[in-house]
């Protein structure tokens, strides 16, 4: 009923299925980089809103919701308004893990607001903070994104205080 594997052949069946799954996770980690290099990187790029729709579903859901709302429309609506804002917000990949399609990202967030930010007024201080995301990606595309951010931090440093 069952064909009994030679230790050799399962070798091979581990170290296939092994390299299938690296492939797999290669392909994730390049469906998700761009969201991070040319979405949030780069809110002022004339072709950012053609860059979203490489990137992410037009339903893409986000929680927490932005401020712009939570699809495709409201990101592009949420990065421009931080673009204004901050014109030379990065957002640096750390680490990047994935779990079946999701992709787990540790990345740290900087800039330097030139509009106010969360209701503080510029005075020339940056901000680094880490965010952590967790995104589902279908058929080479982000769906879902669950994220934080430590928001908080970033206000206390372009603020001026220690904590």
């Amino acid at each position: 009923m069952f064909k009994q594997l030679t230790i050799p052949a399962l070798a091979v069946a581990v170290v296939l299925s092994g390299t299938a799954f690296a492939q797999a996770s290669e392909e994730l980690k390049a469906a998700v980089r761009p969201f991070y290099e040319k979405l949030l990187s780069a809110p002022n790029a004339k072709d950012m809103p053609a860059q979203a729709e490489k990137v992410v579903v037009e339903k893409w859901v986000s929680i927490p919701t932005p401020r712009g709302g939570k699809d495709r429309a409201g990101l592009v609506k949420t990065l421009k308004g931080f673009g204004k804002a901050v014109p030379d917000l990065k957002w640096d990949i750390q680490e990047m893990l994935v779990d079946g399609n999701r992709v787990i990202v540790r990345s740290i967030a900087t800039g330097t607001p030139a509009k106010p930010f969360f209701g503080v007024a510029p005075k020339g201080n940056s901000f680094k903070i880490m965010t952590i995301d967790i995104h589902t990606v279908e058929n080479g595309k982000i769906v879902k994104s669950y994220h934080v951010e430590d928001w908080a931090r970033a206000i206390r440093q372009v603020a001026g205080k220690k904590k």
